[in-house]
């Protein structure tokens, strides 16, 4: 099993660099729109497109950061990402026009953060098992502490070299991602060693083919899937977690997530400015989001990691997106500085929360060894709504004049995701009564354990843990 500890730590620390490098760089280029939109004389809604696409492009590529760490290396994907970003920043300072930036800063370096996001997050998942959660915290808790200290660094650079200059320094800082890939030193569990095994165990593969395989075996992954079947086999293997009921509704519940949580962070500021609110205590609003968004990630990681909440962690994944979803719905109603000040403090700690528990939350639905893969869909899956959500919260704004619409949209989009995944683990409870009766007969249990391919038929719609729930008590029933 994973080793809880020791390089993990390690691990951790490099997780905790490539957040810094990736998310938290990703939201200090909104400290750039200022100077952007004087330089090239644009509006507002053309220079937001550069924050839009690195985050859609972050996302949206992350499956190929899981395919390149699962086929070639971790190591060699996050270095690849740390150069391909870099390259984007660098190539950004000698930007003529917006067109230029929403390909340099927007796809280049949204691309060099995919390589890198998605397989360093699923590395600590393999190499954590009991304490997972607060390795989670402590990694994700990057992105806080680095726009934290990175936003007033960026600023003092832009008012000493210029946005050129601000922009070459962060080019040479994101470099750091290669020195965060080289420390992802690879593990091997056992559930990876499954898939080649029972690819072997198949009736069509010829003896000659078998004993090649079985001597590759020990090679890397690229050279491991040498023939076309296995190669095809193992692709399936790596995403057969795709047709899981319990994935599919993750699936759906992080889409609308993803849209409620996204716009709050473009329209706080100015929310706080039309209600009369100064310049200075705004800002001071989106500073308290960013710190007590640490406390979050870090303080819920231990308390679900604790054995009494260790059981519960979907449900305190539930109340902490339900609480944002609350949060926003009260948005409106909160019309000065003192009043504004504890919702920024509430929804910062469950915006924490929850970003933690969702790495948790996958790997407990699909297992360790499809992690890095599951990750990669899930972030995907945050891209189309952060593309989408603040152009219809800003539409939303034009057309009614106030922002009630639009954080109300939100606050229901987070309240139906929390509400969806509670009613899907009640039907999944029912479904487990009804499988307990189900295999009460002995005879019957020892008939399916038997027969292939009615135990297929009954697992195949059951995720990770239901399967080995129902192991364990057919075990149990075997012994009596």
């Amino acid at each position: 099993g994973p080793p809880d500890g020791g390089w993990g730590w390690m691990i951790v620390a490099g997780c905790f660099l490539v957040t810094i490098c990736t998310r938290a760089v990703t939201r200090c280029i909104s400290i750039f729109f200022v100077e952007f939109q004087a330089y090239f004389g644009q509006d507002y809604a053309r220079t937001a497109w550069i924050h839009s696409i690195v985050d859609c492009a972050t996302m949206l590529c992350a499956p190929l950061g899981s395919l390149i760490s699962n086929h070639v290396s971790c190591q060699a994907g996050i270095m690849l990402g740390g150069l391909l970003a870099s390259s984007g920043l660098i190539l950004s300072s000698f930007a003529t026009s917006l067109e230029h930036l929403y390909l340099s800063l927007g796809v280049l370096t949204g691309l060099g953060f995919a390589l890198c996001y998605s397989p360093a997050i699923a590395m600590v998942g393999k190499y954590f098992s009991k304490r997972k959660a607060l390795a989670y915290g402590i990694a994700m808790s990057g992105s806080g502490i680095g726009t934290f200290i990175l936003a007033p660094v960026v600023q003092l650079l832009i008012e000493q070299f210029s946005w050129q200059g601000a922009l070459l320094i962060l080019g040479g800082f994101v470099l750091n991602l290669c020195v965060c890939g080289a420390l992802m030193r690879p593990i091997s569990l056992k559930e990876d060693r499954k898939t080649v095994p029972e690819f072997l165990e198949q009736d069509h593969i010829s003896e000659t083919e078998k004993q090649d395989l079985k001597r590759m075996s020990g090679c890397s992954p690229l050279i491991k899937v040498w023939s076309h079947e296995c190669l095809c086999y193992c692709s399936w293997k790596e995403y057969d977690f795709l047709l899981m009921p319990g994935f599919m509704v993750l699936a759906v519940s992080v889409l609308f997530m993803a849209y409620g949580c996204s716009p709050l962070f473009v329209y706080l500021v100015p929310y706080a400015l039309s209600v009369g609110v100064s310049h200075h205590q705004a800002a001071f609003l989106m500073s308290i989001l960013g710190v007590i968004d640490i406390i979050g990630n870090i303080t819920f990681g231990w308390l679900t990691d604790r054995r009494c909440l260790k059981k519960h962690r979907y449900f305190c994944y539930l109340f902490a997106v339900g609480m944002d979803g609350l949060c926003c719905l009260f948005l409106p109603v909160l019309q000065n500085f003192p009043l504004l000040v504890p919702f920024s403090f509430t929804f910062g700690y469950f915006d924490g929360a929850y970003v933690t528990l969702i790495p948790v939350m996958t790997a407990d639905v699909v297992g360790t060894s499809s992690l890095s893969s599951a990750l990669g869909v899930v972030y995907f899956l945050h891209a189309i709504p952060y593309l989408v959500s603040p152009p219809v919260a800003g539409w939303l704004v034009d057309t009614t004049g106030s922002y009630t619409a639009s954080f109300l949209l939100c606050g229901f989009s987070m309240i139906f995701s929390s509400t969806l995944l509670c009613f899907a683990r009640l039907a999944k409870k029912i479904k487990r009564r009804h499988l307990r009766s189900l295999t009460s007969d002995t005879g019957m249990k020892q008939h399916m354990w038997t027969n292939g391919a009615i135990a297929y038929s009954v697992t195949a719609e059951l995720d990770q843990k239901d399967v080995e729930f129902l192991a364990v008590d057919t075990k149990r029933s075997s012994k009596r």
